[in-house]
């Protein structure tokens, strides 16, 4: 099987659509959302009717969840509540009951699939760096062998053996025997990385290969709707930047 395996699109619609296009070339078998469809972007409807569309299994991301009234976030900054609060205001019935209905987590074939910590998937906890992850060492027997995540908006893996956890440092690698990992797959329309271009990642479970895919798109396009709409600057500015 080979998946695509997307996360925190963000209601981008410019980003989705030019990375589904690169995905053409890819086939591939089963797409997967790890969350935060919405949030941050002007399109969440255009993004939403896609997702569901598209993707076999969709997660419910933190955006997801407070845009959806399943969580708290009173203690979000200012401008990240504002850019929720729009997006409440607009998406449409449909979309509002499709982002209620959707789990915090799933199994997906052998995939595990969860878009924070999918240890307590429910708490949004991050994982993007070494000491994160080696305090998953004590749960690693109840994890597949390989857990996708999203959240950070980053491209981060890490290797957790018997005996050492280790970051995995490549655009491209394979899973070896003994180890299990934690794959994050980056940004589809918010990359935090330094590289504006979109990012997903693309995983073939007979090779055992996991790839980043970067895509370009009209990052001024989206930034204008963003511009446009009563929603913070710096959420169309930081596209360009990768930030």
């Amino acid at each position: 099987m080979r998946y695509a395996i997307l996360s925190d699109v963000h209601s981008n619609i410019e980003a989705l659509g030019a990375t589904l296009k690169a995905l053409e070339g890819e086939r591939v078998d089963s797409y997967v959302c790890l969350g935060d469809v919405v949030g941050y972007g002007a399109s969440p409807n255009e993004c939403c009717d896609i997702v569901r569309e598209l993707c076999d299994v969709t997660l419910l991301g933190n955006h997801d969840a407070a845009v959806a009234g399943r969580m708290d976030y009173s203690f979000y900054y200012e401008a990240a509540r504002h850019a929720l609060d729009w997006s409440a205001s607009r998406v449409t019935q449909e979309n509002l009951a499709w982002l209620r209905s959707l789990p915090f987590c799933a199994q997906h074939g052998d995939l595990g699939l969860s878009h924070g910590s999918p240890i307590d998937p429910e708490a949004y906890e991050y994982i993007f760096a070494l000491e994160q992850a080696q305090e998953l060492v004590p749960f690693t027997q109840d994890l597949p062998e390989i857990t996708f995540i999203g959240h950070s908006h980053l491209c981060k893996a890490f290797a957790i053996g018997p005996s050492e956890v280790a970051d995995v440092a490549a655009p491209q690698f394979n899973l070896r025997r003994g180890y299990k990992y934690i794959v994050s797959v980056g940004s589809v329309g918010q990359p935090r990385d330094y590289d504006p271009r979109s990012c997903c990642v693309v995983y073939d479970s007979e090779a055992r290969s996991v790839r980043y895919v970067r895509v370009e798109y009209d990052v001024e396009a989206s930034a204008q709707k963003i511009f446009d709409a009563d929603l913070a600057l710096n959420f169309g500015k930081r596209l360009f930047l990768g930030v």
